[in-house]
């Protein structure tokens, strides 16, 4: 008899411990929907993929971004550079509250100035006299918390000669002459349509046109001929003038 009665107290014993289960639960639940919330609430940063530059002129790297927060003062801009052909990278500008820290590389030293505002989304910067040794990969990446995940955007900048920038960029040209085309298959097909449905109207009217009409001659009525009745009569006033003078 007092088996069943201690059984039936564990039984107690399990159902109290499962109720106080439940909040634990609850707090996970809480917890996993914040971690994902921060991981969709997200930094998106947007920058051109390739530059040409002229060698000794000056370079500005756009740099934009978008936010779902309110731009506030612990927002920050980063920029490193990879060398060409290398495969570490060095932080040489960092941009928070309103002031830049220009790196002390020698690269860049008093090369580097802000060109951005944030409370535009803007994070741009302007690098001075352009050299060959600049060429490589530029990184910016914008920190906005609790916006704080971010894939930062990559420029590839390629320094030239000078005076050997194409005149109009490869993209430029290619969407000129694809406009061009297009223009040119449109004008086609209207003029086609316009000739088509011109023959197509002609054969369905039978009358003439309104010009025709104007410039064809007017066909007069034929005259009758005097009857004999009215020869008489045109006659008798002349004979009679005649036995008058006689």
């Amino acid at each position: 008899m007092r088996a069943p009665r201690g059984g039936g107290g564990g039984w107690k014993m399990a159902a109290g411990g499962g109720s106080a289960g439940r909040p634990c639960a609850a707090w996970l639940l809480i917890i996993a929907a914040a971690l994902t919330a921060v991981l969709v609430s997200a930094v998106e940063v947007n920058t051109p993929e390739e530059m040409f530059v002229e060698n000794g002129t000056d370079a500005k790297l756009p740099c934009t971004f978008t936010s779902v927060e309110v731009i506030s003062s612990a927002a920050s801009v980063s920029w490193s550079f990879q060398p060409e052909g290398a495969a570490t990278r060095i932080s040489f500008f960092y941009y928070s509250n309103g002031k830049s820290y220009p790196g002390k590389d020698i690269p860049f030293k008093d090369r580097i100035t802000w060109a951005g505002d944030l409370n535009k989304k803007d994070a741009s910067i302007t690098i001075s006299n352009m050299q060959f040794r600049d060429n490589g990969t530029y990184i910016c990446d914008v920190k906005n918390p609790p916006d704080i995940v971010v894939k930062p955007g990559e420029i590839r900048v390629r320094v030239v000669e000078k005076d050997s920038l194409p005149a109009f960029p490869i993209a430029t040209v290619a969407g000129i002459a694809i406009g061009t085309v297009t223009g040119l298959s449109s004008l086609i097909s209207i003029v086609v349509c316009l000739v088509i449905r011109k023959n197509n109207s002609k054969k369905r009217y039978s009358g003439c046109s309104t010009s025709e009409s104007l410039m064809s001659p007017v066909k007069q009525a034929p005259q009758k001929a005097p009857s004999d009745t009215e020869g008489l009569v045109n006659s008798v006033p002349a004979r009679s003038h005649q036995f008058k003078n006689q």
